[in-house]
């Protein structure tokens, strides 16, 4: 049995493109080494299975022969291990990428996505365990995502983990970080055998391109420093987003903000995240539009959105630039209401930018974060207030402000319970859904598709609750009145000199 499951296997890994048929035997032997195993014999017949299945069985075996442990990150490591069986080597993927990116940019991303996945690197089988789909608002239609493809910690690893601490070491320096090109992992790293990166040269720098493992929408992919350092929004990350842009059109790109609770989680390593995807602020509709005497060549517009945001356009690129660096430090300096700049030395006014191509022209769009809290707001003035924290309480990161919701696993099993109240069950709903799921009992038609519109409806609420000027009439005139105090400013300094607040 254990003979047809690699043998599917290596046939596998040759319809995927992975391997030829010249490497099917020493394909087949690295992995009898992998499971200590001596002799083979060719089956009678092979299964059809696809290659995260086999594997699965092939580590079920591991697990048998007391090879493994039963433990879900041995398995993924044993996994791992054995499709970089079948990987390419770096300099190898990189030719290729390379040789293909000469006459089809198209082209070269195709191949790295689709080896990415054939590799198990990107986790196909267990994303398609999410719950995804999408709901109509004012704004558009958002896209609504459970997060379930990351597996919940095995308590028995928890208890390793506190018997038997991680080695002490600082290799890799942090999930991102190049080294874990192949890395094997450990107790509390994951292990990266199978994982491929491409160098790029971003604004004259060294990073790197991968696909993320758990992908949030087509082709998601990150961008990374090759130098470990905090993540910083400024003139040079526009500059890089936008030199992505120009090697990749086909790809938006786009940043956390740089700041805790307006961020993403990894702070501590540059990073960017890009991709093949249109979200619906792509299309979301121009409220304002406004015009610079310096910078003439870009289109400034607002928009109608959650967050607030604003569009720059431009076919030339060092216009755009010169005006993204000039708005954030304006923001950085701006005060409104609850709108404060600095406590003390402390910055709260940062943007989460977003860069794109659109016939022709670049398009970056800038959306105004203030991460201060307050005794009403402990997480955060313009972060998911508590009215929503029953649906979500986390970080208002890139995705979702481009309106993609990360949702937790943890709604999977408490929707569904709300589902069957709402449709007259007689079930018991968490606490913190009780009286939502009360008002919607109220609601008439078809129970799944009240809730899922609910939670639709929570999500616009977190966006809007993120958004530093809201979109009420009052909320747009301070927008407008931000806007031309910026521009005033713009067009009254001396050509390419920052502004204020940039260097305080």
């Amino acid at each position: 049995m254990i003979d047809a499951t690699i043998e599917a296997l290596v046939n596998a890994a040759i319809d995927a493109g992975l391997i030829t048929e010249q490497d099917r035997i020493y394909s087949r032997n690295r992995v009898l080494a992998k499971l200590n195993k001596l002799d083979f014999e060719a089956p009678t017949f092979v299964p059809q299975d696809t290659i995260p299945d086999l594997l699965e069985t092939l580590a079920g075996e591991a697990v048998k022969s007391g090879l493994i442990e039963d433990l879900l990150e041995e398995k993924d490591r044993f996994m791992a291990e054995v499709m970089d069986v079948f990987v390419s080597k770096p300099s190898e993927v990189t030719s290729t990428f390379e040789a293909l990116r000469a006459t089809d940019v198209t082209a070269a991303t195709d191949f790295f996505y689709r080896m990415s996945q054939a590799s198990n690197y990107i986790q196909t089988k267990r994303i398609a365990n999410n719950i995804s789909y999408k709901t109509p608002t004012r704004y558009g239609t958002l896209d609504i995502t459970i997060n379930l493809s990351k597996p919940e910690k095995d308590p028995r690893e928890i208890a390793r983990a506190r018997l038997q601490p991680a080695p002490e070491t600082n290799y890799p320096k942090g999930l991102l970080a190049i080294e874990n090109e192949g890395y094997g992992g450990h107790l509390k790293h994951p292990a990266r055998a199978n994982h491929r990166i491409i160098p790029l040269t971003l604004g004259g720098e060294a990073w790197s391109f991968q696909y993320s493992p758990y992908l949030y929408y087509n082709e998601h992919s990150i961008l990374l420093s090759n130098e470990v350092r905090d993540m910083v929004i400024d003139r040079a990350a526009f500059e890089r987003l936008l030199d992505f842009t120009t090697q990749f059109p086909h790809y938006f790109a786009g940043s956390n903000a740089d700041l805790p609770i307006v961020g993403g989680s990894i702070l501590t390593h540059d990073h960017y995240q890009a991709g093949r995807y249109r979200f619906a602020m792509d299309d979301a509709k121009v409220v304002e539009t406004y015009r610079s005497d310096r910078y003439d060549q870009v289109e400034i517009e607002t928009l109608f959105w959650p967050l607030s945001v604003v569009r720059l356009r431009s076919r030339q690129k060092e216009q755009l630039v010169m005006l993204a660096n000039q708005l954030l430090g304006h923001w950085r300096e701006y005060a409104d209401g609850d709108i404060v700049p600095y406590s003390g030395e402390t910055r709260h006014n940062t943007v989460t930018p977003i860069a794109r191509r659109r016939d022709g022209r670049y398009e970056l769009d800038l959306v105004l974060r203030n991460n201060r809290t307050s005794e009403a707001h402990p997480d955060g003035i313009f972060h998911p207030h508590a009215d929503v924290h029953h649906i979500k309480r986390e970080n208002i990161g890139l995705i979702e402000v481009m309106g993609l919701a990360v949702l937790p696993a943890r709604l999977k099993t408490e929707l569904e319970q709300v589902v069957r109240y709402v449709d007259g069950e007689d079930v018991i709903v968490a606490d913190m859904h009780k009286a939502w799921a009360e008002s919607l009992k109220e609601k008439s038609g078809d129970a799944r598709h009240i809730v899922e519109q609910a939670v639709g409806d929570k999500f616009v609420k977190c966006l809007e609750n993120a958004g530093v000027f809201k979109q009420t009439t009052d909320g747009q005139a301070r927008f407008n009145a931000f806007m031309r105090s910026l521009l005033s400013h713009v067009d009254k300094v001396e050509y390419g000199t920052p502004s204020t607040g940039m260097n305080r």
